[in-house]
């Protein structure tokens, strides 16, 4: 290939075979500063390591990381309803989990028949979506900054919805309050299901664990004196 001036050089993988120049063309690509910047870590996942354990740590007086609660994963869940028949219904389901948290969906099947609700066994019911990592980090972080205040009428999340192992679940009316959302695209809005696994065992130490990250709890109500008879 000949330069400006009207001498020649040659391509730094012009004696290589077309492979070879390919492979370290994409090495090549793996290593520049650009790309590393994007991979980037969570900025939760980065609270929970420098602030949330050793507040954890002071709180429940304990020196061992592994005994304190941690965030495990964190799984979406959405049925279709009474729209078993209707095929669309379900496709918008997969298309909405798809979108809110970047990952195809598991479709969900029924187990066993109902004829009450003309049920069968193997009929798809719904999909789920299992998140970990960074991902999960991403999700949540979304969740409590960007999507619970746009909540109709908002005025926290239930600070009793634990399962008495630790795991809290949180119930979402509409998914249209996720921005990422066309409203115009879906016939119908329906309600997901947030399910945050956490390892511990422990509801009041989960409930900790999750105020650190933010999650807006309702505050509870004092309890009621009873009147002297």
């Amino acid at each position: 290939m000949k330069t400006q001036g009207g001498g020649e050089y040659a391509l730094p993988w012009a004696s290589m075979s077309p492979l070879q120049g390919i492979n370290k063309t994409l090495k090549s690509l793996r290593t520049t500063p650009q790309r590393e910047s994007f991979m980037t870590t969570p900025r939760l996942q980065e609270k929970y390591k420098e602030t949330i354990i050793p507040s954890l740590k002071e709180k429940f007086k304990r020196e061992n990381v592994m005994s304190l609660p941690k965030l495990q994963k964190i799984v979406l869940n959405m049925g279709v309803g009474s729209n078993l028949t209707e095929k669309k219904y379900m496709e918008e389901a997969v298309d909405v989990l798809t979108q809110i948290t970047g990952q195809k969906p598991v479709i969900t099947k029924a187990r066993k028949s109902i004829a009450a609700f003309k049920l069968r066994e193997g009929m798809s019911v719904g999909c789920m979506v299992t998140l970990r990592g960074a991902r999960m980090y991403e999700f949540m972080d979304r969740l409590i900054s960007i999507v619970l205040p746009r909540v109709r009428d908002f005025q926290g999340t239930n600070p009793k919805s634990f399962d008495g192992n630790g795991n809290y679940n949180l119930g979402i009316t509409e998914f249209l309050v996720f921005p990422e959302l066309n409203p115009d695209k879906y016939s119908k809005s329906q309600g997901l299901n947030v399910t945050f696994t956490i390892k511990g065992d422990n509801d009041d130490e989960s409930r900790e664990l999750l105020r650190e990250f933010g999650m807006p709890f309702r505050a509870e109500a004092p309890p009621k004196k009873k009147k002297a008879r």
